[in-house]
């Protein structure tokens, strides 16, 4: 079995959690093992705990972003040992590319990063693709002892037999902790929103008027907060929208979208705040737009918000002859 040491900035937590949770199967099948900070008990020498845990590792996975890079500890303490131990073959370093950033000068900056060509997970559409594409990477890179393990399959009865030497007593599934998301993580997870929308929007456009004889498109960033998109037909107008954060005192500070492109903050045709629960962040759409579609209310992803400001642009498509 492979044991796994992440080295990350807490600022990447929830996507720390995710690549975490695409490890499963290999969990499951007693490929590797997992290990990052949040594992260290209360009351015990910190530093200790990830000079050991780092020291053990087969496989260190550099979740890689701008906090990242601007953290000491994890660019100079726990990079700095992995790429030793890298150098000299006791492990092996995969940077994972999390959030754009100019990574390419680092000293990991000649290991071949993923996903592919190391375009940020952030960047990507589907962003469980670009997970997927991680996974395949680590088994690809697990040590030939666990790559080669076999897979044991065990009956029912075996495993009602085993179910008492494992576990040491009843416990609840209850066991998530709740998070209180402060207005710094909130006004980071819009920006990331934002830029994930920015090139879902570009990509989506490019792959219109691939798709479509006749069809040309334009998407443009007309500043740090605001893009643009249009669709034409035959060289005729047929959509625009303006896509951008924050606004005038009477707007809010969520992502707006408003049919046209216009320089102004003042008007939106719908407008999505981030909120939270216990558990995670999420947009929340509070306009007139949402309601039509039935979509008020929705807790939605970026992904899933990025649908929805697509659909507002593609109506007058949709309807055309």
């Amino acid at each position: 079995m492979a044991r796994i040491f992440f080295s990350y900035s807490h600022a990447d937590e929830a996507l720390r959690d995710q690549l975490e949770t695409q490890l499963a199967l290999m969990k499951r099948q007693g490929l590797i093992e997992t290990w990052h900070d949040r594992r260290i008990p209360a009351g015990n020498n910190f530093e200790h705990e990830i000079s050991s845990n780092l020291e053990s590792a087969e496989i260190v996975l550099l979740l890689v972003s701008p906090d990242f890079l601007a953290s000491d500890y994890c660019y100079d303490i726990e990079m700095g040992r992995a790429l030793e131990r890298h150098k000299t073959g006791e492990a092996k370093v995969i940077p994972v590319i999390l959030r754009a950033c100019d990574w390419h000068g680092s000293p990991f900056g000649k290991l071949n990063a993923v996903p592919r060509d190391g375009r940020p997970i952030t960047q990507w559409p589907d962003r469980d693709q670009a997970f997927l594409e991680v996974v395949k990477a680590i088994r690809n890179g697990l040590p030939n002892s666990a790559a080669k393990q076999p897979i044991e399959v065990k009956s029912a009865s075996a495993l009602q037999r085993n179910t008492v030497a494992v576990e040491q007593g009843p416990r609840s599934s209850n066991l998530r902790v709740g998070k209180d998301f402060t207005d710094r993580d909130k006004d980071k997870f819009k920006v990331e929103a934002f830029e994930y929308m920015a090139k879902f929007f570009a990509n989506s456009l490019s792959e219109l008027e691939e798709r479509n004889e006749g069809i040309e498109c334009d998407f443009r960033r007309l500043d740090g907060n605001r893009f643009a998109s249009s669709i034409y037909i035959n060289g005729n107008s047929v959509a625009k929208c303006t896509v951008f954060m924050g606004g005038d005192r009477y707007m809010g500070s969520g992502i707006s979208f408003v049919h046209g492109e216009t320089n102004s903050s003042n008007s939106y045709n719908e407008s999505l705040a981030v909120q939270s629960d216990s558990s995670s962040m999420y947009l929340a759409p509070s306009g007139m737009a949402a309601m039509v579609r039935g979509e008020d209310g929705q807790r939605l992803t970026m992904q899933g918000a990025s649908e929805l400001y697509w659909a507002l642009l593609m109506q007058p498509l949709q309807g055309h002859e």
